[in-house]
């Protein structure tokens, strides 16, 4: 690939408090390979004038779910593997045409996926799998109805493929080293109840300590390591006690569960997007009165957690975690953190937060020569204004993953 060199810009690294006037970055290949205050000189490269418009990383979302193509998720059971691929790779490229050019998803993408986005299959964000999210029987990941025994065959069942269900220290063992085995990045389980499930209360503890000490033995055995959905500081404290690594959701949060994740390094991946999101829409595509009814339990602490989480000094990444028509919403989770946190804060959440998430801090997440080229040009300062990262990347001049343009519109 020719080397591009970026020229008349404001550089927004998030290690930064501001977008700084000046500087000039050379990308090579898929790496950046100088970044300056002065003029950087290439005979090769092809030179874009930026205009003065905002150079920035590429954004992280650390709680997605790519398969998961319907709110109802019971409209799934129905659906065949290649209709829920096929929605897949349309949700990745729209995720992409927002910014983000890495996404984590916490339950149901597999290597297939990831590895037809590598190839360049789909256009999509660079993609950490979980594989089938794991849970006990009865549980948030318990999506059977209650006259169903067993399970048919995920072949036709979009909605067994994306979760597991196991009981017992070594049943979790089997299913852990099974996704392991698949290819999985991390492993995701289930700690307390969740608004999308049928029938688990949403304050239940879901997997005893024991159960999820084996989770976290057999991932970190293999390198990896356990994310834990979790809504109650019960939840939390059993999770964090056990060695997992990230608490998903955490609305619901209390200031010394929040210090004890604190002292054990555990981040929250916090998502608000899409509790505002199923307030507003979700009854139009099907979803019960039980299960608003318990979103609006979650909403209510949305937004203390964050405040909760920076008084005790819990690192925070950004999560968007909406379900099939809402996943359009993902970038006003920007726009919902604005209001208890500052713009440079959501915008590390979204940028160096998220590469420690995903365990590639130093090469992404920031401007700096090693790093990978996931670049952004965006038209305007979104330390100004927040919303240039919403409307579909519409204020996205370029997009540039791994130094190939996605977008460019220069």
């Amino acid at each position: 690939m020719q080397p591009i060199l970026f020229r008349n810009l404001n550089l927004l690294d998030p290690r930064w408090d501001e977008a700084r006037p000046g500087y000039e970055v050379l990308v090579e290949g898929d790496t950046i390979r100088e970044v300056s205050a002065g003029p950087i000189r290439s005979d090769s490269a092809e030179t874009i004038d930026c205009g003065g418009h905002t150079l920035m990383p590429g954004l992280i979302d650390c709680h997605v779910h790519v398969t998961l193509t319907e709110l109802s998720l019971g409209a799934m059971e129905a659906m065949p593997l290649t209709l829920m691929t096929a929605r897949a790779a349309r949700s990745l490229e729209d995720m992409l045409n927002r910014g983000f050019t890495t996404v984590r998803d916490t339950g149901g993408a597999d290597w297939g996926i990831q590895k037809a986005v590598e190839e360049g299959l789909f256009a999509g964000p660079r993609l950490f799998v979980s594989g089938q999210s794991i849970g006990p029987t009865g549980g948030h990941n318990d999506s059977r109805r209650r006259t169903d025994t067993g399970k048919g065959c995920v072949c036709s069942n979009a909605l067994q493929f994306t979760s597991a269900v196991a009981d017992g220290a070594d049943e979790v063992r089997r299913v852990v080293r099974e996704q392991l085995r698949q290819g999985a990045n991390q492993i995701k389980i289930m700690c307390s109840g969740g608004v999308s499930s049928p029938f688990d209360p949403l304050d239940s503890l879901q997997f005893s300590l024991s159960e999820i000490e084996a989770a976290v033995e057999e991932a970190t055995a293999f390198g990896r390591y356990v994310l834990a959905h979790a809504y109650t500081p019960e939840a939390i404290v059993r999770a964090a006690n056990a060695g997992v690594r990230t608490i998903e959701h955490g609305n619901l949060i209390d200031l010394p569960a929040a210090q004890l994740m604190a002292e054990r390094g555990v981040f929250l991946v916090a998502n608000l997007v899409t509790y505002f999101s199923m307030k507003e829409r979700a009854a139009d595509f099907g979803m019960s009165a039980e299960m608003l009814a318990k979103n609006d339990i979650v909403l209510e602490g949305a937004l203390r957690s964050l405040e909760i989480c920076k008084a005790a000094g819990v690192e925070v990444a950004f999560g968007s975690d909406l379900l099939g028509p809402l996943q359009e919403d993902q970038s006003l989770e920007f726009l919902h953190r604005a209001e208890v946190l500052s713009p440079i804060e959501i915008i590390r959440q979204a940028t160096l937060v998220g590469a420690r998430v995903v365990e590639r801090e130093g090469s992404l997440g920031i401007i700096e020569p090693g790093a990978v080229a996931d670049l952004l040009l965006v038209e305007g300062d979104p330390l100004a204004d927040l919303r240039l990262l919403t409307d579909q990347g519409e204020h996205l001049a370029v997009i540039m993953q791994s130094g190939r343009f996605h977008k460019r519109t220069s």
